[in-house]
């Protein structure tokens, strides 16, 4: 949580620890599989830079060397650098701006301000990134985003965030997450009723997803 985070009401504070529950139970599933997933699209995206365009093909090599302290979990020096040839995601989104590999490491930036704690910063990062027409990076980021604003007390942000990465999901493996994440806000709300909408479409629409196997003990809580 970020040291200067808004007071939140006890029953808000009860729904976000629940939150936090569910994804320290499917930490390795959830939080490895989406920055498995943008390592290998970014990767994609480097060799495609590399051969179009010379600018981008400095952005790239730049953004391939803050990945690997990115990979080892190092988010001090993925973000700002190693003094030894890895400049950081922020120089490299700042540098390179206007490429695909800059608007990129504004999501790395914004991911490893996350991991640590620091919410506000987080925030700013993943606001600035473009989100692409794809189905897996850009919800992961939005997704991110919401959870940013909840732990920063934006209840409201946060829900409407959460169910816009889960609509741009669209899949068993994104989309159940962030929908029990803003159906517990809602509770922490006093809006159960909302928060059945959410769990009932997990159950009906996304069946084969891991969060199915629970999703009835959501949803006789808030019946």
């Amino acid at each position: 949580m970020a040291k200067n985070q808004p007071t939140v009401a006890p029953a808000e504070n009860e729904a976000l620890t629940m939150t936090e529950a569910f994804i320290d139970k499917y930490k390795k599933h959830i939080i490895y599989g989406i920055c498995g997933i943008i390592i290998v699209a970014a990767a994609i995206i480097s060799y495609i830079q590399f051969v179009a365009k010379p600018n981008a093909q400095k952005a790239s090599e730049a953004l391939f060397k803050c990945e690997n302290y990115f990979a080892a979990d190092n988010y001090d020096k993925a973000l700002n650098g190693d003094g030894q040839g890895c400049i950081g995601f922020l120089k490299v989104a700042e540098e390179y701006s206007c490429t695909k590999a800059g608007n990129l490491a504004k999501l790395y930036a914004g991911i490893c301000y996350a991991q640590t704690g620091k919410n506000e910063e987080a925030v700013k990062m993943l606001e600035s990134y473009d989100t692409q027409d794809d189905a897996i990076i850009s919800p992961a980021a939005i997704g991110m985003l919401g959870n940013c604003y909840a732990n920063l007390g934006q209840t409201d942000k946060a829900i409407k965030t959460l169910l816009q990465a889960a609509k741009k999901a669209d899949n068993n493996s994104l989309s159940p997450t962030y929908l029990i994440q803003a159906g517990q806000l809602y509770e922490s709300q006093g809006k159960p009723e909302e928060a059945l909408k959410l769990y009932e479409q997990i159950k009906e629409k996304y069946v084969n997803s891991m969060a199915s196997q629970e999703i009835d003990k959501y949803i006789e809580r808030v019946k």
